[in-house]
């Protein structure tokens, strides 16, 4: 790490401070090209009053080395990084690895997003389970996360929106993980899905590409996957909580932080690689709240909020997105295409129903059934009508 930082111009003060160590031990390492351990007892002396904390800290919530350096230091620790790193590998067993081929992405390409499960939540007197939203962006690592109750599809939205609010904008893709929320039926060629259709008309309104995980391969998302580890293990694990809120707040503290540290893997610092990513431009105009998918009945409706509205019959069968202006109207769309509006009914059990969108069904279904006869007509033998 000393050298990495080193080569990207980093002065031997700044690595000092950073490391925790002195501007002398760090020349030494720069010039030896190795580390070579501690001569001096005294070292671990300084740490040894604070081991049974950090074998006790690994052992219940596999805290990272920072972590666990941030917490003793403000129990008072004064010594260094290392000596706290060193101590974390001799009680850590749970270490082992893989060899995986790792995909980089240019600036602004990728990001990827996954959901976490955090255990359970009281609110409300109501016990309900926990999740974190994660995204990361693939070139410069930038962290977002939001802790939440709802992984319903309409929150989803929510939160990507509120990730790009953070990130300043967007990349031109996002990698996913086969959630429900995301994607319906996974299809082997991943453009042949069937996608969840709320979720797909907020992505092509941004004109933004789902790419999906090979299945059985999480590593193709591995950014997403250490980041939420890293979530669990440097953020929540270890603290304690008494509201939502309060964990999404403190967990803003924590991001920009983490946002603001070198980056283990790419030795640059996240927010500063940011400026790097040139990415779209984010403008909340998307109403993710009144936006429902619907599919129309064989009768030419649909459903919303216990009432009916008609759509034309040509569109029988198909996916329609609902979406209420403001000003109680209800736009029905089929492939971004308006295809009728009504006027929001009050009460329930009640239907709208427009004249013109049945226009030309009893022709349809009289043409249909004459062709469907004289098929079967054609097919019949002619001898049979001699009999009768």
């Amino acid at each position: 790490m000393i050298k990495e930082m080193r080569e990207k111009g980093m002065s031997i003060t700044d690595i000092s401070k950073k490391m925790g160590i002195s501007r002398p031990t760090v020349r030494k390492y720069l010039r030896e090209g190795k580390y070579s351990g501690y001569s001096r007892e005294g070292r671990v002396s300084i740490v040894s009053q604070y081991e049974d904390y950090i074998r006790d800290m690994i052992n219940r919530y596999n805290l990272s080395a920072v972590r666990i350096y941030e917490n003793i230091r403000d129990k008072g620790y004064r010594g260094s990084y290392t000596t706290v790193k060193r101590i974390c590998r001799k009680y850590r067993n749970d270490r082992t690895s893989k060899a995986v081929y790792r995909f980089e992405t240019k600036p602004g390409e990728q990001s990827q997003v996954d959901f976490g499960e955090f255990g359970y939540i009281e609110m409300d007197g109501k016990r309900r389970k926990l999740y974190v939203f994660s995204m990361i962006l693939g070139y410069s690592r930038m962290r977002y996360a939001e802790f939440t109750t709802d992984i319903t599809v309409n929150n989803l939205i929510r939160l990507h929106k509120n990730a790009f609010t953070y990130f300043g904008g967007y990349s031109d893709s996002i990698l996913y993980d086969n959630m429900k929320q995301v994607v319906i039926e996974r299809k082997l060629n991943a453009s042949e899905s069937r996608f969840n259709t709320t979720f797909k008309d907020f992505m092509d309104y941004y004109g933004i590409n789902i790419r999906l995980c090979h299945p059985y391969r999480p590593q193709t998302k591995g950014k997403i996957e250490n980041t939420v580890k890293y979530i669990r293990n440097n953020f929540f694990n270890g603290r304690e909580f008494h509201s939502l809120e309060e964990i999404n707040s403190q967990c803003f503290l924590w991001l920009n932080n983490v946002n603001s540290r070198i980056h283990s893997t790419t030795g640059n610092i996240p927010m500063k690689m940011l400026e790097e990513e040139k990415l779209n431009t984010f403008k909340d105009t998307y109403d993710v709240y009144n936006k429902y998918s619907r599919k129309v009945s064989r009768d030419c409706y649909v459903s919303y909020k216990g009432n009916r509205y008609s759509v034309p019959w040509k569109y029988a069968g198909r996916i329609a997105i609902l979406t209420e202006d403001g000003h109680d109207n209800l736009k029905i769309t089929v492939d971004n295409e308006i295809v009728a509006e009504h006027i929001i009914l009050t009460g329930t059990g009640r239907i709208s129903r427009k004249k013109e969108h049945f226009e030309g069904l009893l022709k349809n279904i009289r043409d249909e059934n004459i062709m469907k006869f004289s098929q079967d007509v054609e097919k019949r033998d002619l001898r049979k009508y001699e009999v009768i």
